[in-house]
């Protein structure tokens, strides 16, 4: 019967691949149980109180039980409705924006409740088909294109939460190799002992290659830390320790069990928010959501699918309106939980690397997601430099679609090479998307092609260039 639900055996894989992959992919996401907390749990809102805490103190721990909480919830219902290998939980880009741009004008629960409405209203488009349609009006290359710009843009994220290329603050190029331009550290060592790790057993064919890297270079980083003392990166807000981990210190937790508090669910105000500004200025913000939403879910997906070989010759995805709609949903239950819209990852190509090919990965990694909740100093262990080697191997793999791209095609050759460029240039998946959409439909207008592009990609580039006037549009309507 699970075979036949999950159709494992048709799409090539066994149970245990599956497993391993679900497994996998939370290792390379669960950095977000501990990462949600501090992005939203030490900013105050617009009346002055921390999300769950109040005037004076945060509290971090309510917010990770709920991250992991609903991040487990409707992952395991995108593995059992959708049976695709998609991890869900609360996007990085959307919370930094709904702390910063969101509750800073306005009462914590009066900005979860636009997240609410955003997710809503998202869920409305998936019902009548226009999320669908629009996926469907997306040429074929251009998925491609998005992919691939996916996977770099995975591969960075690797590199820099590593350490391996950092920022350097001031001059002319904005990134470096590890603190100006020298790699210093135990916590370096540990990320390329984790990297060539995974690459040797890759090149083996070992099976389960990124689950032996994550966990042997954690083992690494404990034995390190435990030797050298060296800490966090960040020792306070004025003072840098380079040498440092990225996020989690590695050592052995002194519990592993913790029991946890969901006080936080349902911490939202749907329309609460309008009290507080303008309608057109919420407008617009719930407007800014939904299109990072939309299309940073459309990107994930079509990268994931490609990489499983979910994708046919027409580019059709099995089950896409399910995919869609839990992840719809996913954005109501972020909001309603009071720690921002959930989304999917794109981390899901790490588990999706490991042979991961159906929804029952999604149930393994739901699963590690809610036993997260209770065993939260135990996930605390896993350095981001252990986890992110699989993100650079897999934007690898990814990369390898690039050849099926036509490169002759200039109406599609160089809408491709924006969405590739500049989702890692900007860090944005959904900046890559609308530069190659507004590209492709200009270009084609100027071929004197116009009756090639769908009519429904017209639509979307226009909300494209309104997404990317938007700060114009907010200074002129004051």
């Amino acid at each position: 019967m699970r075979d036949t639900y999950f159709k494992i055996t048709q799409r090539g894989s066994t149970v245990g691949r599956e497993v391993r992959g679900g497994v996998v992919t939370f290792f390379t996401m669960a950095y977000i149980v501990a990462l949600n907390p501090l992005i939203l749990g030490l900013t105050k809102d617009g009346d002055g109180k921390y999300l769950g805490g109040d005037g004076s103190h945060p509290n971090l721990a309510l917010i990770a039980a709920a991250t992991a909480l609903i991040a487990g919830v409707i992952t395991i219902l995108m593995g059992l409705v959708a049976n695709f290998p998609l991890a869900l939980a609360t996007g990085l880009g959307l919370n930094t924006f709904v702390a910063v741009g969101i509750a800073s004008k306005m009462s914590w629960a009066d900005a979860m409740g636009l997240i609410v409405l955003e997710g809503l209203i998202i869920t409305v488009l998936v019902l009548t088909g226009f999320r669908t349609a629009v996926f469907r009006a997306v040429p074929q290359q251009l998925k491609v294109a998005i992919s691939v710009g996916i996977g770099l843009f995975i591969a960075l994220i690797g590199l820099v939460d590593s350490g391996f290329v950092r920022r350097t603050g001031a001059g002319p190029v904005p990134v470096t190799l590890g603190d100006n331009g020298t790699l210093v550290g135990w916590p370096i060592i540990v990320f390329a002992f984790g990297l060539f790790l995974m690459i040797g057993l890759l090149v083996k064919k070992v099976k389960g290659a990124l689950l032996i890297g994550i966990v042997l270079a954690t083992v690494l980083a404990v034995i390190v830390e435990k030797a050298f003392k060296i800490g966090p990166n960040f020792m306070a807000p004025d003072k840098i320790n380079p040498k440092g981990w990225g996020l989690n210190v590695p050592s052995v937790p002194s519990k592993i069990v913790a029991k946890p508090d969901f006080s936080l669910l349902g911490h939202f105000s749907l329309l609460g928010s309008f009290s507080r500004i303008s309608i057109i200025a919420g407008i617009l913000l719930v407007f800014t959501i939904l299109l990072s939403d939309f299309f940073d879910t459309v990107g994930t997906v079509t990268a994931i699918a490609n990489e499983a070989g979910l994708m046919d010759a027409n580019g059709e995805i099995p089950k896409i309106e399910q995919i869609l709609f839990v992840d719809s949903l996913a954005a109501v239950a972020g909001g309603a939980g009071g720690i921002s819209s959930n989304t999917s990852y794109i981390e899901s190509a790490s588990g999706v690397g490991e042979g991961a090919r159906t929804g029952l990965a999604s149930v393994v990694t739901g699963l590690c997601f809610l036993l997260t909740t209770f065993l939260a100093p135990l996930v605390a262990v896993i350095p981001y430099e252990a986890a992110t080697p699989a993100l650079v191997v897999v934007g690898f793999l990814m990369m390898t679609q690039i050849k099926s791209i036509d490169w002759e095609d200039l109406g599609i050759a160089i809408p491709a090479f924006l969405t590739i460029i500049l989702m890692p240039f900007t860090y944005s998946i959904s900046v890559g998307i609308g530069a190659g959409f507004v590209s492709h439909v200009v270009i084609r207008v100027v071929q004197g092609r116009r009756k090639e592009i769908h009519p429904l990609l017209l639509l979307v580039s226009g909300l494209f260039m309104i997404y990317f006037l938007t700060s114009p549009i907010n200074a002129w309507i004051g």
